[in-house]
């Protein structure tokens, strides 16, 4: 298992009244993308967070986050959840709203385009 499958079931239930979301396995976990923007992820046992950069500083105090360090450095806008922190269902309806609540402000990732 390379991500935790009881907390993309439980990231489903969440999610399950948003419009035009889709799973994809990516970073070696799951990433759940809304409107085909990165929204909240699974690497291994940790959730993955996708907000508001004006935010950032502030949530990053908040107990069991840390920044997401996944490149070897630091990425603004993107953090990590300790399991301890969103055990509870109100927890992880916080995250998942925090991103959703950036999700219509964020930019989509580019499309690559295929050089033939």
């Amino acid at each position: 298992m390379a991500y935790n499958e009881n907390l993309a079931d439980r990231i489903r239930l969440v999610l399950a009244t948003q419009p035009d979301v889709e799973e994809k396995k990516m970073m070696g976990g799951l990433t759940f993308m809304v409107n085909g923007k990165m929204c909240v992820g699974i690497v291994k046992e940790e959730l993955m967070v996708r907000l508001n950069p004006d935010i950032h500083e502030a949530v990053i105090e908040k107990n069991g986050c840390r920044e997401m360090d996944f490149t070897g450095k630091p990425m603004k806008g993107y953090v990590f959840v300790a399991p301890e922190a969103i055990e509870q269902d109100k927890d992880l309806s916080y995250w998942v709203q925090l991103a959703l609540e950036f999700n219509s402000l964020a930019k989509a990732a580019k499309k690559k385009t295929k050089k033939g």
